[in-house]
């Protein structure tokens, strides 16, 4: 789903049990990883419960890099997260992952007030790994 579609849904959403209810939504609908992938190369350190996020990088895309990405958590509402963070990232090149900024997406979305500390700090521990494989897939090609 496009990033703006979820960020129109959140905005019709006034009441915080409907935005999260909407949260685990994304999440469920977000592709199962395969197991293969849960590996401790794509486990994202720092979020109180388990995160795998893989990278798969295009190298050649028109402008840079292209990056997609597959990921997955134990927890529903980290999924949902998991789900904003591709809608904003995912098939996107290099140079656009490191100009969005998903700090301001989520403080938009209402999550920081909602979420617990360690959530927050889970969704920034996704968020600077996502910006190290960007980083990192622009390093390649220079």
């Amino acid at each position: 789903m496009p990033i703006d579609e979820i960020i129109e849904n959140f905005d019709l959403l006034d009441e915080w049990d409907d935005r999260y209810r909407y949260l685990i939504e994304l999440g469920r609908a977000l592709p199962s990883l395969p197991e293969s992938a849960r590996t401790a190369a794509n486990k994202v350190s720092g979020c109180a419960s388990q995160v795998w996020l893989s990278t798969s990088i295009k190298p050649n895309g028109g402008n840079g890099p292209v990056l997609t990405f597959e990921g997955d958590s134990d927890a529903h509402i980290v999924r949902g997260l998991i789900a904003v963070l591709f809608a904003l990232y995912s098939g996107k090149n290099a140079q656009e992952i490191l100009s969005a900024d998903a700090v301001a997406l989520f403080e938009k979305l209402g999550l920081r007030e909602h979420l617990t500390p360690q959530r927050s700090n889970g969704f920034r521990s996704m968020v600077e790994r996502i910006r190290r494989d960007a980083n990192a897939a622009l390093a390649a090609v220079h």
